[in-house]
């Protein structure tokens, strides 16, 4: 590759669309419910909510 054709490449610009805003409303609802039932006392299903929130959906809503 040469360096003019590396000069004029541009980054690709981030969009937000409508996937990226459910995405993102997921996660806020996954880490809501995450936390009330953490506070109810379930150790099974607070947990993993909370780390599909925090590690799948929040991450997918900013990169996709």
């Amino acid at each position: 590759m040469s360096r003019r054709n590396a000069r004029t490449e541009t980054p690709a610009a981030l969009k937000f669309t409508r996937v990226n805003a459910m995405l993102g409303a997921g996660g806020l609802l996954a880490l809501t419910l995450g936390y009330w039932l953490l506070a109810q006392g379930s150790i099974t299903a607070a947990p993993l909510l909370l780390v599909l929130g925090y590690v799948v959906l929040l991450p997918m809503a900013i990169i996709r």
